[in-house]
């Protein structure tokens, strides 16, 4: 996955010396793969769990669904039966895959929009399971520094030096003991949550496996791909997509993890023949088998982490779908839902929202099995529902026509009966809420639906000077561009457009920014807003090491957490990393000096 840029490129000697064909043997059934180390898979499966916390999952399931589907076909040919592997597609905008040395394997949304076909996604993923199957992680030669993120970032936590040792000591800062606190006199952060999971990926992304691991993991990618049925042209193809359509992120995403992109082109090409691309075989049942493995490390580790307990119920509803396994989670997690919503007072009960999701697990278990047993319970039990938001109708609009009620009540209205008559009256008075309580973005959502479900009605109109009113003074970037990119009112479109061109060079806080760049990723404003970012980054990273000398570990973290949350990619995120004092690696991985990491590319 990662290489370091001052390591000196293959020979192309050698890599003109593999053989021009070879096949690769046949597996009619791959092994049953167990969990040999569950220390190091539980803490693989810690980081895992933190990062989807952090970064979340895409929400686009056909896509999700093509990347369990092509990494099983891989998987079932690696012969690897060390640990289970899992896939995800962590929402990311940089462009990158990463693999955590337990077997959870992540590909980020970026990679994905970059419009990669199945032989190339084929050949990333293959990159990422050469990864974990050859113990790269173990071997690296830095594999101090990332055992000691899986082995302690969660538990202990991850120490940021306030680089305020004794003058009349030159000892490097002690490590934190969870007992007895720091004992050298200088004073340390303990960076908990967004800032730790960002170490860990951090750590997988930007750091650097040495060349050999790079070029290994290479030529297993490539190799797994022939075996699946997919062309190992994909790596070659991938390279060429990325110099064509990510030019402009080579500080980010795989042209910094890995570089050398002309030279691994020409590796690629010259490997791409050496193997028969096989016929393609269906993963199914080495899917359920890798489901069994990981439902049985569930019941019988039980992890305290309701993250991680998430997380291995994901895996077994994606490993293998249509299951007794995984019909009951659905139910269960259906149910969680359901009952959180009656527990609510009778009219802030939002029906609608439960209803939905009942429908979305339909849908998905249609798409697997029209005739599955479990759609007569989801249908009984939505109309059980569907029934009760009926009842309330008469109640609730009754209400609204009183004039008096509470935000909760109206956001329910509007899940519950969205094509109900009071529609416009609900959602401008929910605009006026939000826009006394200074919510500017869900002010704007809620007065434009007033606006579009009656533009003439008085209520229509009342939205239209609300937004009108709030244009010129607006700071959310997210709610400015909505308004913007609105066609009905060219008014109103020319104020927010000319109000977001400043907005984007000024704005105040990393949330404002992070918030834009995640929900309109393609906009023309990205690099202004980047920039703004950066340097509101830079000023916490100051007040950081201030609030640090002063001793005011507090503070610091505050703000370390904010900008692993918001701007995990910026120089300041990168200097935070670079100071990170970890504590000493487990015994069971060897070397236990832990030097500070280069910057990524140095």
């Amino acid at each position: 996955m990662i290489m370091h840029p001052k390591l000196v490129a293959p020979s192309l000697a050698l890599l003109l010396a593999l053989p021009v064909s070879r096949p690769v043997a046949a597996q009619p059934q791959a092994p049953i793969q167990g969990i040999s180390n569950p220390d190091l898979f539980g803490k693989s499966l810690e980081a895992a769990a933190e990062a989807v916390t952090q970064y979340g999952r895409w929400d686009k399931p056909a896509e999700v669904a093509r990347v369990h589907r092509i990494g099983y076909e891989l998987a079932q040919k690696t012969g690897f039966t060390k640990f289970p592997l899992t896939f995800d597609v962590i929402d990311m905008a940089e462009p990158n895959a990463m693999a955590l040395p337990g077997g959870q394997i992540f590909v980020t949304r970026g990679m994905l929009e970059l419009g990669v076909d199945d032989d190339m996604l084929a050949n990333v993923i293959g990159h990422e399971i050469g990864h974990v199957t050859h113990e790269h992680a173990i071997k690296m030669q830095r594999r101090a520094t990332l055992m000691n993120v899986l082995g302690n970032l969660m538990t202990v936590g991850v120490l940021v030096g306030a680089e305020r040792a004794s003058r009349n000591s030159n000892s490097p800062q002690a490590p934190y003991d969870p007992r007895y606190g720091y004992d050298n006199g200088s004073r340390g952060d303990l960076v908990q949550g967004a800032a730790a999971a960002s170490l860990v990926i951090s750590e997988l992304l930007l750091r650097s496996y040495s060349r050999d691991s790079e070029d290994e993991a290479d030529v297993e990618g490539q190799q797994l791909s022939a075996a699946a049925g997919y062309n190992p042209d994909g790596a070659q193809k991938l390279w060429e997509l990325m110099s064509k359509r990510a030019p402009q992120a080579r500080q980010y995403g795989y042209w910094q993890t890995h570089p050398f992109a002309e030279d691994r082109i020409k590796a690629a090409q010259i490997r791409k023949s050496g193997w028969t691309i096989e016929k393609r075989q269906s993963a199914d049942a080495y899917r359920q088998r890798t489901q069994g493995t990981l439902a049985s490390f569930l019941e019988r580790h039980k992890p305290k982490k309701e993250n991680e307990v998430e997380f291995l119920k994901d895996g077994v509803l994606a490993t293998w779908p249509q299951s007794k396994n995984a019909d009951a989670i659905r139910l269960d997690r259906l149910h969680h839902q359901r009952d959180a919503a009656l527990a609510k007072p009778l009219l802030s009960r939002d029906y609608g929202v439960v209803i939905k999701a009942y429908a979305k697990e339909a849908d998905e278990v249609k798409s697997l099995d029209p005739k599955a047993e479990i759609l007569a319970t989801f249908a009984s039990e939505s109309a059980e529902l569907d029934a009760k938001r009926k009842e309330l109708y008469p109640k609730a609009a009754e209400v609204v026509a009183g004039g008096i009620y509470e935000t909760p009540f109206l956001v329910a209205f509007l899940s519950n009966f969205p094509d109900a008559p009071e529609v416009p009256k609900v959602a401008l008075s929910l605009g006026d809420a939000y826009s006394r309580l200074g919510n500017q973005t869900d002010a704007v959502k809620n007065y434009m639906a007033a606006l579009e479900a009656a533009p003439e009605s008085p209520e229509g109109k009342r939205a239209r000077l609300g937004l009108k009113n709030l244009a010129p003074t607006l700071k959310t970037l997210a709610a400015l561009e909505q308004l913007a990119d609105q066609k009905d009112d060219p008014e109103l479109q020319k104020l927010s457009t000319a109000r977001l061109a400043a907005v984007v060079k000024s704005y105040d806080t990393l949330e404002n920014g992070a918030e834009y760049l995640r929900r309109f990723p393609e906009s023309p404003h990205v690099a202004a807003v980047t920039e703004r970012l950066n340097v509101l980054a830079e000023n916490l990273y100051g007040e950081v090491v201030l609030y640090q000398g002063f001793g005011d570990p507090v503070k610091a973290i505050t703000r370390i957490n904010k900008i692993m949350t918001n701007a995990p990619l910026s120089p300041a995120a990168v200097k935070l990393r670079e100071r990170a004092i970890l504590p000493d690696a487990d015994p069971e991985w060897g070397d236990r000096t832990v030097e500070r990491p280069p910057a990524p590319g140095r």
